[in-house]
C-alpha cells in the first residue's frame, strides 16, 4: 500500500543511517515526531518536510499548510519554505506550474511565510504533480512541544473536526465518483472549500503558549493514525470516543458515499493535543474566542496504543501505523 512507511521499516533502515550525530539536534528522526529541533541557544530552531502526494488540485496550497502545521505544533512559528515541484511531462507543464506557485504564494502570505527557494523540474514517468515542501521557524528554548510529551492523567482536546484535509481532497479529486453516488452538488462544492481549514497554525502557537504536553497534527491515516503517533511518541495509551469527535456533515455524507472511515482519512486541519484537565477548559474558552471550536475527545492512560470506542459499541484498539483511506480509493481508481 502506498503511503508513510511502518515504523518497523523506518527504525531497521532509516533511522541508523542518519549522518554525523550533532549535539545541538535536541530531537532528531523519530515515529511520530513532527519536526527536527535543533539547538540555536536561547532559541530553537524547528524544520520539517513533507510531500503532497494525495492530491491533484489543490497540491501547492496544502503543501504549504501542511508542513508548516507540523513547524506550529512545535510552538515555532513557521517563517520559511523552500518548495520541490515535480511536474509531469506534458504539454501544459507551464499551465500547472503557474496554478502550484500561485497557491503556494497565496497560502505562504496567509500565515506570513516567505519561500526562500527550492527545485523545480519536469520529472519523467510522473503521472500527477508532486510539491515537497520544507518549511522553518524559530522558538524559545524553554518553550518547545513535542509529540512525545503525553503524560498519563492528560485529556485529548482535538480541533475543529475530523477528516478536514480528506473532505476537501475527495471532493475535489474524486467529485465524478460521489456525483454518481448520488451525493448531491451543493454538498460537494461545501466539502470542496475545507481546504480553507487545514492550518493549524493559530491554534497550535496558542496552544504551545499556553502549556500542553504535546501537539500532533494528524496528517496520513487521519485522527486515529496521529493518536497512534502521540501514544507511541510518549509510551502511554490513549482511550477516544468516537461520538465526542464532532464530524461535519459533509465529511459524514462522502465518507459513507465511499465507503471511507473519517477516522483514518487524512485530517490536516484537525489539531490534537494533551494537556492536564485544569488547563483543558481554559484552553477551549481561548480558542473558541478565536473562532476555534475544540472537544475534549479522550484521555490518557496507562499503556500501550490507542483504544477506540465507536459509536455502534464495539472497541478498536490500534498499536501500529495506520493506512489511510485516501490510498486505497486512489488504487481503486487505476
Amino acid at each position: 500500500m502506498p503511503g508513510k512507511l511502518r515504523p518497523e521499516v523506518l527504525k531497521s533502515v532509516v533511522f541508523p543511517r542518519t549522518g554525523l550525530r550533532d549535539l545541538r539536534v535536541v530531537v532528531g528522526p523519530k515515529y511520530g515526531e513532527d519536526a527536527a529541533i535543533i539547538d540555536l541557544g536561547a532559541h530553537v530552531l524547528v524544520v520539517h518536510s513533507d510531500p503532497i502526494t494525495a492530491a491533484i488540485d489543490l497540491v501547492g496550497w496544502l503543501a504549504v499548510h501542511i508542513a508548516s502545521n507540523d513547524v506550529a505544533v512545535r510552538g515555532a512559528k513557521p517563517s520559511w519554505l523552500l518548495s520541490t515541484i515535480l511536474l509531469p511531462e506534458s504539454e501544459d507543464y507551464l499551465k500547472i506550474l503557474e496554478k502550484i506557485s500561485t497557491q503556494i504564494d497565496q497560502a505562504a502570505k496567509e500565515i506570513e511565510a516567505q519561500v526562500v527557494g527550492g527545485h523545480t523540474e519536469v520529472t519523467p514517468e510522473l503521472s500527477r504533480p508532486i510539491v515537497v515542501m520544507t518549511a522553518m521557524g524559530v522558538a524559545p528554548r524553554s518553550r518547545y512541544v513535542t509529540t512525545s510529551g503525553a503524560r498519563v492523567g492528560d485529556v485529548v482536546l482535538m480541533t475543529k473536526t475530523v477528516a478536514i484535509e480528506g473532505t476537501a481532497i475527495i471532493a475535489t479529486d474524486f467529485e465524478h465518483r460521489l456525483a454518481e453516488r448520488g451525493v448531491p452538488k451543493s454538498v460537494i462544492e461545501s466539502a470542496k472549500r475545507f481546504y480553507t481549514m487545514v492550518s493549524v497554525v493559530r491554534e497550535a502557537l496558542r496552544l504551545a503558549e499556553l502549556g500542553v504536553s504535546s501537539m500532533h497534527d494528524p496528517t496520513e491515516g487521519g485522527v486515529i493514525g496521529g493518536l497512534v503517533e502521540i501514544a507511541n511518541a510518549s509510551n502511554v495509551k490513549i482511550v477516544v470516543y468516537e461520538n465526542s469527535m464532532p464530524i461535519a456533515e459533509e465529511t459524514r455524507t462522502i465518507c459513507k458515499a465511499l465507503g471511507v472511515d473519517p477516522l483514518k482519512l487524512i485530517s490536516s486541519g484537525t489539531l490534537i493535543a494533551t494537556l492536564s484537565p485544569k488547563k483543558a477548559e481554559n484552553a477551549i474558552r481561548i480558542l473558541k474566542s478565536m473562532g476555534i471550536n475544540a472537544s475534549i475527545v479522550g484521555k490518557v492512560v496507562e499503556g500501550k496504543g490507542v483504544e477506540v470506542h465507536r459509536v455502534n459499541g464495539s472497541v478498536e484498539r490500534v498499536e501500529e501505523h495506520v493506512e489511510d483511506e485516501i490510498y486505497r480509493l486512489w488504487s481503486e481508481m487505476k
